[in-house]
């Protein structure tokens, strides 16, 4: 009896080491799947789907939100196609809830959200306080635009959207060189705190060259550098946005995401058609791969992720945007020359919004 019984001991022993081990390696590939932007509901990728002719859209018309700046505002500037409006995100193997913003009030109601980014963020979020608004049109708001911070109060909920102005993330900061990139350093960060929901974007202007350039020397650590490989500062700025999250974010309270690398379409040879951009563009690619495949900048947001200890759920609206050279303002704005970067509005950004919804709910 006493052997049979170690050996019943023994076998239980096994099988709960083998549970537990099992159970580890589950937790551990959730972990890795929110941190990849990889959530899946019933086995669905959000983010792997194609583009289906939808005709019951856009959700709002530009002309009746107050918050989409001139340079997103194509229709105002003359865009008379109109089909680039008509198309939903199909997810290949589930379907995505329509974006109900009276909804998103009500789950987050008292709540601040806050972008943070470049003008990518900036597109974002004037698409997201545009949808919500036309789902609660007569509600009070309240509007504020600043240099650095910007925002919309749905007052009868009490959720605010923030739009904090920050390119690169880390500090612009003036020394006796002149205006210097420090990677080192995210001092702009204390004004993220005691956010409910933080939506991170950076990429656009670190490839900015010339007068376009945001800085006049990159300082890393004690050492100052007149240029460097923008892959490589730009990794070693989102890995000190990383510890920023680590180390200031408590989970329970705030929720994270970061938004994808959106791309542009300045060159036809990515999509096979070399004598072209985005201007005359009318129609979405077909299929679900982009010719040129990710950027490389997808690779570094990836690997900085998947480094963190606090969970960062990736909006990957790479793909989905690649395929979209019809979505572009082009000549459509008030700026001069043609603008293959951002996206009209309404338009794309609302997809990622929807998704963003999505996230949150499903």
């Amino acid at each position: 009896m006493g052997f049979k019984c170690q050996g019943l001991v023994c076998t239980f022993c096994v099988v709960m080491l083998l549970f537990l081990q099992e159970t580890r390696a589950g937790i551990h590939s959730s972990n890795a799947s929110r941190l990849n932007g990889r959530k899946k509901v019933s086995g669905c990728n959000l983010f792997r789907g194609r583009w289906v002719v939808d005709t019951s859209y856009p959700l709002y018309d530009s002309s009746g939100c107050l918050f989409i700046d001139d340079e997103f505002n194509c229709q105002k500037y003359g865009r008379r196609d109109n089909q680039y409006l008509k198309y939903s995100w199909q997810p290949d193997s589930c379907k995505i809830p329509r974006f109900n913003g009276a909804d998103f009030l009500r789950r987050w109601r008292g709540k601040k959200i806050m972008f943070v980014g470049d003008s990518l963020s900036l597109n974002m979020w004037e698409s997201l306080s545009c949808m919500i608004h036309a789902a609660v049109p007569k509600a009070k708001t309240t509007f504020s635009r600043r240099d650095s911070l910007s925002s919309v109060t749905f007052d009868s909920y009490g959720v605010t959207l923030y739009m904090y102005r920050t390119p690169y993330l880390v500090d612009i900061v003036r020394e006796n060189v002149g205006k210097v990139l420090n990677l080192n350093s995210i001092e702009a960060g204390n004004a993220w705190k005691g956010m409910d929901m933080l939506i991170f974007n950076s990429w656009h202007w670190w490839v900015h060259t010339g007068r376009s350039q945001g800085w006049d020397y990159i300082r890393d650590g004690s050492a100052l550098y007149k240029n460097m490989d923008r892959l490589t500062a730009f990794s070693k700025g989102l890995t000190t946005w990383g510890r920023w999250v680590d180390q200031n974010i408590d989970p329970s309270k705030t929720k994270v995401f970061f938004q994808g690398i959106s791309p542009t379409h300045y060159q036809g040879k990515d999509w096979n058609q070399p004598k072209k951009s985005c201007s005359g563009e009318a129609v979405p690619l077909s299929g679900s791969s982009y010719p040129a495949g990710a950027p490389p900048a997808a690779a570094v947001v990836n690997k900085v992720l998947r480094s963190m200890k606090k969970p960062v759920y990736l909006l990957d609206i790479t793909t989905l945007s690649q395929l979209r050279k019809d979505a572009h303002p082009s000549t459509y704005s008030d700026g001069s020359g043609t603008d293959c970067s951002h996206w009209c509005l309404p338009g794309l950004p609302d997809t990622w919004n929807q998704l963003l919804y999505a996230a949150l709910i499903m």
